[in-house]
């Protein structure tokens, strides 16, 4: 009698079998401080909107969406994305990548760091146009992986793009009187910000909050803490030289006070020795 066996179960991949990295080169030194200070200044807002801590943050990591060989065709590593509800950690290790056929949620937002013309961030190019074709940049995010908002920030135009996935297609996001652009899930604006970080003053691509005020990074607010401790040491050391002040004045009217008391009390001895009652006069 021949036994029949079961069909072996298929096992798809997960972040620790798949390749974290294409082997190609941060494109310039500016996208690293750039995606530092996107995720120094959002940590809070995430940390209000996720108390519980399930989120996470990728810089430069891969998002898996297709299983294809080699692996790294399958995958785009947007220079920064956020994903909402998620483990920060799978299993206790440290996530290598995101794999969408791991996963359940997609990435709120991503954001792209030109580097050179622009048509890479903007490729919508299908995989079905042909066997041979690799899917755009543009197309993955749309359709494969339908992340809803996509930002495309050039640096030497000192431009931002935002677009809104709406009925499964990007639209072009319009920005607001402040020419900033919504991202209403997070309660923030996207914008272009000039000025210094570390050694580098460019158009930096920077978060606002809904009032329109900048949201600063950790060394920013640490600064503004410094500083803010500062003042009040100054306007208490004004306080208290002014304190002092009040007192010298306070001590040298006593001192007025007791000498006009002293002449008093000699002028006073001074008549009664001389046979005068003082209430007399």
């Amino acid at each position: 009698m021949t036994i029949a066996q079961s069909p072996p179960t298929l096992s798809l991949p997960d972040h620790t079998q798949l390749p974290e990295s294409d082997g190609t080169f941060v494109k310039n030194f500016q996208e690293h401080p750039q995606s530092i200070l996107l995720t120094s200044a959002i940590r809070p807002i995430l940390e209000q909107l996720h108390p519980d801590g399930r989120y996470c943050i990728g810089q430069d990591s891969g998002i898996y969406w297709q299983l294809v060989d080699p692996p790294e065709r399958g995958a785009e590593a947007p220079d920064w994305f956020y994903v909402p509800n998620v483990a920060p950690l799978l299993d206790g290790q440290y996530r290598r990548s995101y794999v969408m056929w791991k996963e359940v949620v997609a990435p709120l937002i991503a954001i792209e760091f030109v580097s050179g013309d622009g048509s890479e961030e903007r490729d919508a190019t299908s995989p079905f146009i042909s066997t041979d074709a690799k899917a755009g940049k543009f197309w993955v995010y749309e359709q494969a992986v339908r992340i809803p908002f996509y930002a495309i920030y050039d640096v030497k135009k000192a431009l931002v793009e935002v677009y809104e996935l709406v009925a499964q297609r990007y639209q072009l996001v319009m920005p607001n009187s402040r020419g900033h652009y919504p991202i209403p899930p997070l309660g923030v604006e996207l914008g272009i910000w000039q000025g210094k970080v570390d050694n580098q003053t460019l158009p930096w691509l920077r978060w606002w909050d809904s009032n329109g005020s900048l949201l600063l990074t950790g060394e920013e607010r640490a600064e503004v803490e410094k500083q803010r401790t500062e003042m009040e040491k100054q306007r208490a050391d004004a306080e208290q030289q002014r304190a002092d002040v009040e007192q010298q004045r306070a001590d040298a009217e006593q001192r007025r006070a007791d000498v006009e008391q002293q002449r008093a009390d000699r002028l006073t001895a001074k008549l009664r020795e001389m046979g005068i009652d003082p209430q007399d006069i």
